[in-house]
């Protein structure tokens, strides 16, 4: 790993504390003067070199009210719903999760029109870049697609770390591409690495006309569920160090790969939010919950008790210093709110109770219902 000798330190010594009181304290200079919740930039973006805004409305703010007409599919119609979401196939006795429909406060959501959204698509490729949270909101969106277009021809590629679902009739591409750290893991003779500081898989996402990437989840893996043995920057190996000081380098060298490798007049770029787990009754306002299982309703109003976790203030950090600053999925708030959209006990492949994922059809489609707003208004 170059010719430089290499400093093996153990653990980072950037105080974690002094860290996160930098990203406190920008969170508190960004909250409101009644009701505390933070001020959001309205997402302006350009596409085309067209510049796009939401009207003043915050897409993100808002509630979940309940809707007759959802789901916007059955699941057990969509062939491209794996195990690991298809919580109704899988066992969930109540269907209650699937009737809301998230409401900004000051609009409406346009509706969600799939054959529109394919050609717009026409003769382009469209990439999630992430981990198991953007394969998530991946096969929601080719269920969505399949419904609107069900005699359509497609092709399916199933493979690691790149899938892809082909839309033969309008030659669209709809793609998910694995990087759980977007930076690489690489095999080095003291064991795996985490490079804080390189993305060579970035090449596999040049090209793509319309990027949506994802990180967070894997960030806090540790034990045997850990990928890596070590972490690098530049010279400097550590054991361990502070997961949100890590998960903050990493972010910042993909905003650097952005900024250098991405022409943002003929590609668009996402990030999508922080998706919340819901392991605590308590961050929702319930102690004698243990976790998500048995929820069957979202939590009423528009705001979280819990509040906002630290990696999100991280995500905005990163996302203020881009010199051509992606467009924020803010979705962890209007997440945060569904306790009751998870598979929990009702995974085909997830031991245990799962809250950390999405059942499918369900939350990740009002992801999508957003990422199809922010691309037409």
């Amino acid at each position: 790993m170059g010719s430089r000798p290499r400093r093996l330190l153990g653990h980072c010594l950037l105080p974690p504390a002094l860290f996160l009181l930098c990203l406190l304290c920008s969170a508190v200079s960004a909250r409101t003067s009644h009701g505390g919740a933070p001020k959001r930039q309205r997402n302006v973006t350009r596409w085309k070199g067209k510049a796009i805004d939401v009207g003043g409305c915050d897409l993100f703010q808002g509630s979940w009210i309940y809707d007759d007409a959802y789901p916007l599919y059955d699941s057990s119609s969509c062939p491209f719903v794996e195990p690991e979401f298809d919580c109704q196939k899988y066992g969930r006795p109540d269907k209650l999760y699937l009737k809301y429909r998230w409401k900004p406060t000051a609009c409406d959501l346009p509706k969600f029109k799939g054959e529109d959204l394919l050609e717009r698509l026409r003769g382009k490729k469209m990439m999630f870049v992430g981990d198991s949270i953007s394969l998530n909101q991946w096969e929601s969106l080719a269920c969505m697609l399949h419904a609107a277009v069900p005699g359509a021809k497609t092709t399916l590629d199933r493979k690691d770390p790149r899938s892809s679902l082909w839309f033969e009739d309008y030659n669209a591409s709809v793609m998910f591409y694995r990087t759980p750290y977007l930076v690489d893991i690489v095999q080095d003779k003291i064991g795996r690495v985490l490079k804080l500081d390189s993305i060579q898989s970035g090449s596999s996402w040049l090209g793509v006309d319309l990027l949506i990437f994802n990180s967070w989840h894997w960030w806090t893996h540790r034990g045997s569920i850990q990928p890596w043995d070590y972490m690098q920057e530049g010279t400097n190996v550590y054991k361990d160090m502070d997961r949100l000081v890590a998960f903050y380098k990493g972010l910042s060298t993909w905003a650097r790969w952005v900024d250098s490798n991405i022409n943002s007049s003929t590609t668009r770029v996402f990030f999508q939010g922080i998706s919340p787990t819901h392991y605590s009754g308590r961050d929702w306002g319930d102690p004698s919950a243990r976790n998500c299982n048995g929820q069957t309703q979202p939590l009423g109003g528009s705001t979280y008790p819990g509040g906002s976790p630290p990696e999100d203030a991280v995500v905005r950090k990163v996302l203020a210093g881009m010199a051509r600053p992606a467009y924020l999925l803010d979705v962890i708030l209007l997440s945060q709110l569904r306790k009751d959209a998870h598979p929990s006990a009702y995974s085909g492949d997830h031991s245990g109770v799962d809250c950390s994922h999405w059942c499918v059809a369900g939350l990740p489609d009002a992801w999508n219902e957003l990422l199809y707003a922010a691309l037409v208004l």
